[in-house]
């Protein structure tokens, strides 16, 4: 079996990327919109052709051609999808200009036409206007008109990476489809589930977040920093060889903050405190638990207020580097920017661990299929 070909759409930095590259895809093209964000993209994955553009800009056949690719892959910002009203018809969701992610998106599997793509979002997009929207994106897929007689079949699934062995509450909705072929999604997630566990059967056990970061040391300036001798199964997968890591450095907080900090146990938030705090996130200045895995990494995760971000032993937010780790970021990639820009790569990335499971996931399908 020859290596699979992949299209990566919205790429970010190139968390879905990174586990298809570990399963033995060849990531041919990628399209990233943000300058900032596509530089770590290219720092990482410098065989991959990047598109640093809007993507309304390349989904046409001057870019992309048809079977250069068998998979798609990506997640198109779920702020791109709208309703124009309480129903939508003969088309007018594509039409919809304020769903034009999701339409390119659409245009360039219609050019493509890989054998299977994975479109990932936020777990809401089900329920979005009372579900119409993910109907109406089911239906858009399935439309033979649309794909010249071809059809995708589809199913999703809610994933739930503490499933997946990542440290980490998070939870998105993947939704798989194959062309003209019809499949049994949980089949799937059972039979490869099984396949990793005979070459590696800590994938998916349960980490914590001690388990996850406990051998990075202290963060300094530089941000480069010696690791420990790795004491858990997860550290050492994450290591590549390395005894040096990057990104690690803290963020700078107030006299405030750091006040507010260490009157927080594990476990704990803003509650805990003798004064009013105004965040819109219940778990601000929330202490992580070390037994325990990490609520949702997001892109303030270097903010207290941001969220349940505090080390559990010191007084400061997580570093990107122990950010990435709890996003299953192997520590030879680096990011590169702006502090913002760092926190917005790795809070909007697919973690890689889940990334490298759905890689196994096509592997399978279409080899069952060929």
């Amino acid at each position: 079996m020859g290596r699979y070909n992949v299209i990566d759409l919205f790429a970010g930095c190139g968390g879905f990327s990174v586990g298809f590259e570990q399963a033995g895809f060849n990531i041919v093209k990628a399209v990233e919109f943000d300058k900032q964000i596509a530089q770590t993209y290219l720092h990482n994955h410098k065989e991959t052709k990047l598109y640093i553009d809007d993507i309304a800009k390349v989904d046409t056949d001057e870019f992309f051609e048809r079977g250069e690719s068998d998979v798609i892959i990506g997640g198109p910002p779920c702020q791109g999808f709208s309703m124009a009203g309480a129903r939508i018809r003969n088309g007018a969701f594509l039409d919809d200009p304020r769903n034009y992610l999701f339409k390119h998106y659409v245009n360039i599997v219609k050019i493509v036409r890989p054998k299977m793509f994975i479109l990932e979002n936020v777990k809401g997009i089900l329920t979005m206007q009372k579900g119409e929207i993910f109907n109406e994106i089911l239906k858009t897929f399935s439309d033979k008109k649309l794909f010249n007689g071809d059809k995708y079949y589809l199913h999703y699934k809610v994933v739930r990476a503490v499933e997946f062995g990542i440290p980490q509450k998070r939870e998105r909705v993947v939704l798989i489809g194959m062309l003209n072929t019809d499949f049994d999604i949980d089949l799937m997630f059972e039979e490869v589930k099984k396949q990793i566990n005979i070459n590696n059967p800590h994938f998916f056990e349960p980490v914590s977040v001690w388990e996850a970061i406990s051998d990075i040391e202290t963060p300094t300036e530089s941000g480069i920093t010696t690791l420990l001798e790795p004491t858990t199964p997860y550290q050492k997968a994450l290591r590549c060889g390395c005894t040096v890591t990057t990104n690690h450095i803290a963020t700078e907080h107030n006299k405030r903050s750091c006040k507010r900090m260490k009157q927080i146990q594990e476990g704990e938030n803003w509650v805990k405190l003798n004064e009013p705090i105004h965040s819109v996130h219940s778990g601000a200045y929330g202490r992580l638990e070390k037994d325990k895995p990490a609520a949702t990494i997001t892109t303030r995760f270097d903010t207290p207020s941001g969220g349940r971000f505090i080390h559990p032993v010191a007084d400061r937010t997580i570093t990107p580097r122990e950010a990435a780790r709890l996003q299953s970021f192997p520590d030879n990639f680096e990011f590169v920017g702006t502090k913002s820009s760092v926190c917005k790569q790795i809070g909007n990335a697919v973690p890689p661990k889940l990334s490298y499971f759905l890689a196994n996931l096509v592997k399978y399908a279409l080899y069952e299929n060929n």
